[in-house]
């Protein structure tokens, strides 16, 4: 494990949250414009700590929130969610103690079903419950690092089946959307990725999403997927977000899960989420 040195930023400061993954980023007005050496420093924060907390935060425009966005590249549509009347790049996160479900709740990377998996999700959340709504994140890269060489080499030559229409069939009705409005992607990526900003590589199985080892039998596939799937979700590879209200979070689907904690009903939980196009997976 990898500790975190202190701040090496001359025009952020980027606190580190836990030795291995994230961190608290201070010193910037994301309800502005960003300057380019901002925004470069800010990039590489990113790539070094995997998932960014932005403390101090008024609540961002929907338009300066997705022209951040944009900043990193080109915005990604969600296949099935709905989105936010008159920004349609924007996706809120809303759940009521009427929901049937609240967005996130099992470990997963965003949308990794599509050909082109997001690069990484901007959240802000507005409405806050008194407490609880925490999200947690899993590093992938040292979950990847821990295996043994026996098993790295066996998984570098495989790749699994991510699969969607089991989560979005019928997910998002209480809001509007019914199934012949959305699609269900599917793509197989392997286990193993390279990560093209940091050449690091990282394991990319997750439990909402993958579901068969291509080439497999389902006896060996279910035995290889449960076992990275509880491997990557030990809690040495996790930290624990408490959110405060106007936090933004950002993380990189390529190198990191997560999984939203719904232990706050019936009270309300609501945020804004843009997420950025991808790469496919090598």
């Amino acid at each position: 494990m990898v500790v975190a040195k202190t701040n090496d930023f001359k025009l952020i400061e980027a606190k580190p949250f836990a030795p291995n993954l994230g961190a608290e980023v201070y010193g910037v007005d994301l309800s502005k414009p960003v300057p380019d050496d901002q925004f470069e420093e800010i990039n590489q924060a990113f790539l070094k700590y995997q998932v960014l907390f932005f403390k101090d935060q008024s609540e961002i425009p929907p338009e300066q929130h997705v022209a951040f966005g944009k900043r990193f590249g080109p915005l990604h549509a969600h296949p099935a969610a709905p989105t936010m009347k008159g920004h349609p790049e924007i996706f809120e996160i809303h759940a009521t103690k009427n929901s049937k479900v609240a967005n996130g709740e099992f470990w997963h990377s965003d949308v990794s079903c599509d050909e082109t998996p997001p690069l990484g999700t901007m959240l802000q959340i507005h409405i806050a419950p008194p407490c609880g709504g925490d999200t947690m994140f899993s590093d992938m890269y040292a979950a990847y690092e821990d295996l043994s060489d026996p098993i790295k080499n066996m998984l570098g030559g495989l790749s699994a089946l991510h699969s969607s229409e089991h989560i979005y069939k019928g997910r998002y009705s209480d809001r509007g959307k019914s199934d012949a409005e959305i699609d269900c992607p599917e793509a197989i990526h392997p286990i193993v990725r390279t990560h093209p900003g940091t050449g690091r590589k990282s394991l990319f199985v997750n439990r909402t999403f993958t579901t068969k080892v291509i080439g497999l039998s389902d006896h060996e596939s279910d035995a290889i997927l449960n076992m990275l799937f509880e491997h990557a979700e030990h809690i040495n590879y996790q930290i624990r977000f408490r959110w405060t209200l106007n936090d933004m979070a950002f993380w990189d689907n390529r190198c990191c899960m997560h999984r939203a904690i719904w232990d706050y009903w019936p009270e309300e939980r609501k945020g804004r989420r843009v997420t950025i196009k991808g790469d496919k997976p090598v």
